[in-house]
């Protein structure tokens, strides 16, 4: 079975995070989307919020599993028996600051990177824009899934 974990803190989910996880689905037998815990950062949306967030945009997705984990992510990786860690790129940043985890990551296991690039439509929205709009009151719901709303 070919398993990749996708991680992330996904605070929260996006329509860039869902697009990856769909095609993410087509490439691999099993999709574990890994919600990290970093006890130093603070977040807009709590574990359980942005777990059941995901939970529900892939109700329907037998092939996709969401997991809570801690630690090192190539760790996990191992004690899940994931081979790949699928990550998304929307611009050359990302690419820089991923290829260097990826790097890393190889050095430390054998663990594959598996790179997608985020779709057009999708590539200027990230979880800080997102947040950034909720905080100032805008209509967030155009660039993230149904199933993430503010209560």
């Amino acid at each position: 079975m070919k398993r990749a974990l996708f991680p992330g803190s996904f605070d929260p989910l996006t329509l860039g995070h869902y697009d990856i996880i769909k095609r993410g689905v087509t490439l691999f037998d099993e999709v574990i989307v890994a919600i990290g815990v970093n006890a130093d950062k603070k977040y807009m949306f709590s574990l359980d919020e942005r777990k059941a967030f995901i939970e529900k945009a892939f109700a329907d997705e037998p092939k996709i599993k969401v997991v809570i984990y801690k630690g090192l992510t190539v760790d996990f990786c191992k004690e899940i028996g994931a081979e790949f860690i699928l990550r998304g790129l929307r611009n050359p940043a990302d690419f820089e600051f991923e290829k260097a985890i990826a790097h890393t990551n190889r050095h430390l296991s054998t663990i594959e990177t598996v790179f997608l690039l985020t779709a057009a439509s999708t590539s200027y929205i990230s979880s800080s824009i997102v947040r950034d709009v909720i905080r100032n009151n805008g209509d967030y719901t155009k660039l993230v899934p149904d199933s993430v709303r503010v209560k």
